[in-house]
């Protein structure tokens, strides 16, 4: 029987040649929404601040309009959050894998019966 929580699918869709979204960006934009800043998004899942700033320079060219507003720190601080367009894109991708992970559910679990046991000693 599989672990706790496993198995898992993980969604990644080809939009376009050259352009996928999938669980890493999820997760980007999902901080973003959360934390109110691109740094402290990307220390969450492990990315370094210029990995994430890449990330994000490459959704808003990719998609119609920018998915993420920031402003420079400084001062007083920068910020960003999710357009508009950003929280429709990330609440999209969040209901296609709500829907792939019901619809392959029991497929999943049928495999993972199959895997040879792991000793747990």
């Amino acid at each position: 029987m599989a672990d706790a929580g496993l198995p898992r699918l993980r969604l990644r869709l080809d939009l376009a040649a050259g352009i996928s979204f999938g669980p890493g960006k999820a997760a980007l934009l999902q901080g973003i929404a959360e934390t109110g800043s691109i740094a402290a998004a990307g220390r969450r899942i492990g990315m370094s601040y210029k990995r994430a700033w890449q990330l994000v320079d490459g959704l808003n060219r990719d998609f119609a309009a920018a998915l993420v507003s920031a402003s420079r720190g400084g001062a007083h601080g920068g910020g960003a959050a999710l357009t508009p367009l950003g929280a429709e894109v990330l609440a999209a991708y969040r209901a296609l894998e709500a829907q792939a992970s019901a619809g392959l559910h029991d497929g999943l679990v049928r495999l993972a019966d199959r895997l040879t046991p792991c000793d747990s000693g």
